[in-house]
């Protein structure tokens, strides 16, 4: 007895097939994507979805295969059958969830799996209960069984690689889907070949009350698709939220790792900052103890970086900033760590075999600091002050090491700057000294410690008085009477300076007061205002109320800023100035020649007073280049009105000098030292009005 196929009945059975496949490459995906109780979750449900979708394309198949009796199934086998469909699809999906498939194991699951197939298919066969039994052909029975087994390996190879991780996208996903599905339905088809129906066959099933066949594959099939069809619709969603939440989780990976670089790292020029320079010597100690090593740690300090960075703003320093660190970073290797400390102040570790190779490692950063970089379309010059602290000779802790650096820096700093020195202990001596001086200088002032002394200033062939500054000093309990240089440093690094500048203000206009008081014909009297006092919001205020509280007209008093100061941010010193001159206070501008004015912002700054800087005054008999230099400022002078000042004048051969370059006000030792206030009285009697 022999049938015959439905050919639309067979193409859907493909098309059944094909879905099935599909629905198997994307359980796959998801179960090796997924980790713990949600693994095993698409594992049951995927391996439900195949292998129903497989027991249902062979339920299609049958319905194609018409013969000339009625057939139908036995519930208990076909059941059976769909069991061996569901447990061949379990195995399947777990062999490719594995990390790894190697041949060996993938030849194992191959033949387990397509047993499994088969064994499906001929227990489906068996449920139609023919009497007599169906025969098999042999040759077509083994062709069958092996093409069962090709396409479960076809089929284990191509779902691996197209699981999750994998390149694959949905267009080959659907290529493979057609290839399974077509070995999977020429397996069936194959099986179908070898059974033999005898003549007068009868199905026992559908006379023993079996369920009708075309009812038995309506069912499956529609029951299989809507499963399908819903385990795609989840798997395609929870592929989205897994996409979502993993785009999520990098976006705060990448969150976290920038934080952890912001936090570690200092962001102008994405050096180790001082959080991580901490870490790094820790490691360093640890590493140096294992293996009995030493390196070094350099602090390193720009000389000159603060009067470029006032001339020329911030934006210019840090540009300065970045050209030195590029510079510096190329020299090292990459054991070596480049931290920036803050400001201009840099700490490296260096692993070094002794302070010998330490100090060609100083030197090659002093000579590279050292060349020209241009800045604004201006060649601009920096140096390097390093100090140089070794492990484990120089300290046993972090904090020692970077310490003992720094104190050997500030020696550098304090014997010519531009070179390194070793750390030594005397050189805490130096340090601890520093910090008992700040703490005597901040209770310096209610002690009454601080007193003025005040340099005039002449001119003209008569020595006329036409001004004084007033200097401060420290009439020190034990150190006796300090002078500027001692102390004024240490304030200005403490921020001290601040409360210090505001004493020098309001006791020189006491003291002026008290000499007008007396009918005194008093000059105007100068003092000098440091870069943070400039700065201070309460600047204004602070002028104002000295005048005030001491009944002083503004006229006899004079503010002195550095032309660095000037300079810093000449559009906010334009506003400030302006400010102070409205009030009737005279500007003058100190250290003239030593920064980087531009004229066009020194013609609009409203001061009355150039200062040409002592630096010019020294040599100016012996060295041309001062003389030319002093012979433009007062030149420059002359054309903006501007008195024009010299300050250390200490020789007659100097005075006789720059009365010829036609610079007629002197301030110096030559014609008289800082005199206390009661000295200078016998003065007052030939003051001159300014001119």
């Amino acid at each position: 007895m022999s049938g015959t196929y439905n050919d639309i009945l067979v193409l859907l059975s493909l098309l059944v097939a094909i879905l099935a496949s599909y629905t198997a490459l994307d359980m796959a995906g998801r179960v090796a994507a997924t980790k713990g109780v949600a693994s095993r979750w698409w594992l049951i449900g995927g391996s439900l979805a195949m292998g129903l979708g497989i027991w249902s394309m062979h339920f299609v198949g049958m319905l194609a295969f018409d013969l000339p009796i009625p057939l139908g199934y036995d519930l208990a086998i076909t059941l059976y059958s769909m069991i061996a469909a569901i447990g061949a699809s379990v195995f399947a999906l777990w062999l490719v969830s594995r990390p790894k498939l190697p041949v060996s194991r993938l030849m194992l699951g191959a033949i387990l799996m397509g047993l499994g197939i088969a064994m499906m298919h001929y227990l489906g066969m068996a449920a139609l209960q023919m009497q007599p039994g169906i025969e098999y052909d042999p040759t077509w029975f083994v062709l069958s069984i092996l093409i069962a087994i090709a396409a479960s390996g076809t089929a284990l190879w191509i779902a691996f690689r197209l699981r999750a991780g994998a390149r694959g996208q949905y267009r080959w996903r659907f290529v493979a889907a057609v290839i399974m599905g077509l070995a999977i339905v020429g397996m069936h088809y194959t099986g179908m070949a070898a059974a033999r129906f005898l003549p007068g066959s009868w199905c026992g099933a559908a006379r023993d009350g079996g369920v009708p066949a075309h009812w038995l594959a309506v069912l499956v099939v529609v029951t299989t698709v809507a499963i399908m069809g819903v385990a795609l619709i989840v798997s395609v969603l929870d592929r989205q939220m897994h996409l979502r939440t993993r785009h999520l989780s990098r976006s705060l990976a990448r969150a976290h790792d920038q934080l952890v670089q912001a936090a570690l790292h200092d962001p102008l020029t994405r050096l180790p900052n001082r959080v991580l320079l901490q870490d790094r010597l820790k490691q360093s100690i640890e590493k140096a103890q294992r293996k009995r090593e030493q390196f070094a740690v350099m602090f390193l300090d720009l000389d000159g970086f603060k009067s470029i960075n006032d001339a020329y703003g911030h934006q210019a320093g840090d540009a300065l900033l970045l050209s030195v660190a590029e510079r510096i970073r190329e020299l090292l290797r990459s054991q070596d760590t480049f931290s920036r400390m803050g400001g201009d102040e840099f700490v490296l570790i260096v692993p070094t075999s002794d302070s010998q190779d330490a100090a060609v490692v100083a030197q090659r950063i002093i000579d590279t600091v050292a060349l020209s970089i241009s800045i604004e379309s201006a060649e601009v010059h920096v140096t390097a002050s390093i100090g140089v602290a070794m492990y484990p000779s120089d300290g046993a802790t972090e904090r020692e090491l970077v310490a003992h650096a720094d104190a050997a820096m500030y020696h550098t700093k304090n014997n010519g700057r531009n070179g390194y020195t070793f750390y030594s202990p005397s050189m805490n001596v130096s340090a601890h000294q520093q910090l008992e001086l700040l703490s005597d200088l901040r209770r310096a002032i209610d002690r009454k410690e601080l007193v003025l002394h005040y340099q005039p200033k002449f001119a003209g062939p008569d020595c006329s008085l036409v001004g004084l500054e007033a200097l401060v000093r420290w009439c020190h309990p034990e150190h006796g009477l300090l002078q500027p240089s001692e102390f004024i440093p240490v304030a200005e690094r403490s921020g001290l300076i601040l409360a210090l500048g505001d004493w020098v203000l309001n006791e020189a206009c006491r003291q002026t007061r008290e000499w007008k008081n007396d009918g005194y014909q008093v000059p105007s009297v100068a003092i000098n205002l440091s870069p943070l006092q400039f700065s201070s919001a309460a600047l204004i205020d602070t002028v104002r109320m000295a005048l005030e509280s001491n009944n002083l007209g503004p006229g006899l008093l004079t503010l002195e800023i550095t032309e660095t100061t000037a300079m810093r941010d000449a559009d906010a010193t334009l506003r400030v100035l302006d400010e102070l001159t409205a009030m009737g206070v005279q500007i003058a501008i100190d250290d003239f020649g030593t920064g980087y004015s531009s004229l066009l912002y020194l013609k609009r700054l409203p001061a009355t007073e150039l200062k040409i800087d002592r630096a010019f005054i020294t040599d100016l008999e012996s060295n041309s280049e001062d003389a030319a230099i002093v012979a433009s400022i007062v030149a420059l002078g002359r054309a903006l009105n501007l008195r024009v000042v010299a300050e250390g004048v200490e020789t007659q051969g100097q005075r006789e000098h720059l009365k010829q370059l036609g610079c007629d006000v002197y301030q110096g030792y030559l014609l008289s030292r800082p005199l206390e206030p009661n000295q200078l009285t016998h003065l007052f009697a030939n003051v001159r009005s300014k001119g």
